[in-house]
């Protein structure tokens, strides 16, 4: 995306602030907003189009072009890329769009994976988390579908946040703690049963999404849905087990 004109309005922007130079870089950088919604697989309700999800990314968008310092060598997109997200999940929130008892049902499944695992001392199947959670593997399978149908948000990305460069400097120790926690999930990720595994590969590392992905495994695109959402939960569980030790 970046490119020599691209690079002049940078130049122009960090230099003198001009509103046309930012409003220029606005519309550059629209498709990266658009590719950051499409990757977020959100089920929209009625009252919500695409287009609301474009506009919420905008703000992330202009908070990202106005704190970004091209002399930092930073790749802007890098840079941008959890303001813009953080800023359509801020709105969604809003909205009311993530139901407080989907986020309820988040941590007790997250805390369900962490507890079993660290209990077997291997992958949990859902017949360890239903027996676990005194419910049926039906009602699991329920769950699942809530939290895949409205928190469609819920990803891989939000377990490793990126800093800002300056304030990453300043703060070795946390940059530090973010470089173990990369570890502790790459290790992670070799562990997931083989189909999560596979889907976590093809959707973060090979850039399908859940449509392409379904083709590929001949599955549902709802299914597919569904064993992301149960390898991040996997991960999270995962996760919360090693922070004590970050």
């Amino acid at each position: 995306m970046q490119n020599e004109n691209t690079e002049k309005l940078w130049l122009i922007y960090n230099n003198t602030k001009d509103n046309y130079a930012k409003g220029q870089l606005i519309e550059k950088y629209i498709p990266l907003i658009k590719h950051i919604v499409n990757r977020m697989n959100i089920n929209l309700p009625p009252y919500l189009e695409y287009e609301d999800l474009i506009s919420y990314g905008v703000f992330g968008l202009m908070q990202a072009i106005e704190r970004y310092d091209i002399k930092k060598g930073i790749k802007f997109e890098t840079y941008a890329y959890t303001r813009i997200k953080g800023s359509i999940i801020d709105e969604l929130r809003k909205t009311d769009m993530i139901p407080q008892d989907i986020r309820k049902k988040i941590k007790m499944l997250q805390n369900a994976f962490s507890e079993m695992e660290q209990l077997l001392g291997h992958s949990a199947n859902d017949d360890d988390i239903s027996n676990y959670l005194g419910i049926t593997k039906k009602d699991l399978y329920k769950i699942y579908q809530e939290i895949s149908a409205a928190y469609g948000v819920l990803s891989f990305d939000e377990l490793i946040e990126y800093e800002d460069a300056s304030q990453a400097s300043r703060q070795p120790d946390m940059q530090a703690e973010k470089e173990e926690v990369k570890e502790i999930l790459g290790n992670a990720i070799t562990q997931l049963p083989p189909q999560e595994k596979l889907v976590i590969t093809l959707y973060y590392y090979e850039g399908l999404n859940f449509k392409e992905i379904a083709e590929v495994l001949e599955l549902s695109q709802g299914r597919i849905s569904q064993i992301h959402t149960k390898a991040i939960l996997r991960l999270r569980g995962h996760l919360s087990r090693k922070k004590v030790s970050l």
